[in-house]
């Protein structure tokens, strides 16, 4: 009966990378704690940003709840969060990352500044896709006596899907690349990979290796997106 070979990974890596031998474990956590944060906060700022967006479309003037001071009040508090840079706003959130994590240090605490970051930004979004669907099906439904509620339930929501699917994408693309940016002050994943143990150590073959994992996660994110986004068009015809 022969003999079955157990190959010890740690020792098969020391002999071939050598001192660099850590570079693959990091590389597989960095990239998970990455995919992680992008996750957690693309989901927190689409259960915040959606109803936000439906609130800026319904009260603009002449739609079904208008109500142009509300309208204007959001429409500022929105547009002030987009407008302050992110590794700005990494810092001016760190007291209230405190306060809902315990830390501003970690992935964990990332996430905070990333959602907050996101939540204006998707009601944007979300707010063009709305605004996209015919004002037709919208009067069609008041004629048949639908409530406001039911407006947005069954017409403008499942309207506005195909484009949500495909923001989606385009939020988790943008999140990437503000996580790499959390990294850089500690906030883990492959930012703090590249700036830490490739930047700081002047290890140039790690932060080129954590710039093709970060293009590999956005093709995959966009063709993910797409591809869903397909479906659900495909699924209504």
């Amino acid at each position: 009966m022969e003999a079955i070979m157990v190959v010890d990974i740690n020792a098969f890596l020391d002999s071939t990378l050598g001192e660099n031998a850590w570079v693959p474990g990091a590389l597989l956590l960095a990239t998970w704690e990455t995919i992680y944060m992008v996750l957690i906060s693309t989901a927190v700022s689409y259960i915040v940003g959606l109803p936000l967006a439906v609130i800026l479309v319904t009260t603009e003037k002449g739609h079904i709840l208008e109500n142009q001071r509300l309208n204007e009040t959001l429409g500022t508090i929105v547009n002030a969060f987009r407008s302050i840079p992110f590794i700005i706003l990494l810092i001016l959130v760190i007291p209230l990352t405190r306060i809902i994590v315990g830390t501003s240090i970690g992935t964990v605490a990332s996430i905070v500044p990333l959602s907050i970051a996101a939540i204006p930004f998707v009601a944007r979004l979300v707010e063009t896709s709305l605004k996209e669907i015919d004002w037709g099906l919208i009067e069609a439904a008041l004629s048949m006596g639908a409530n406001t509620w039911q407006i947005i339930r069954k017409v403008l929501i499942p309207e506005a899907i195909p484009s949500v699917v495909l923001g989606v994408a385009i939020t988790a693309i943008n999140l990437v690349g503000y996580s790499a940016m959390a990294g850089v002050l500690g906030g883990g994943g492959l930012g703090t990979l590249a700036y830490y143990h490739g930047f700081m150590r002047y290890k140039t073959g790690v932060m080129w290796i954590t710039v093709i994992v970060l293009i590999i996660l956005v093709q995959l994110i966009q063709m993910l997106g797409t591809r869903l986004s397909n479906r659900v068009v495909a699924k209504r015809r």
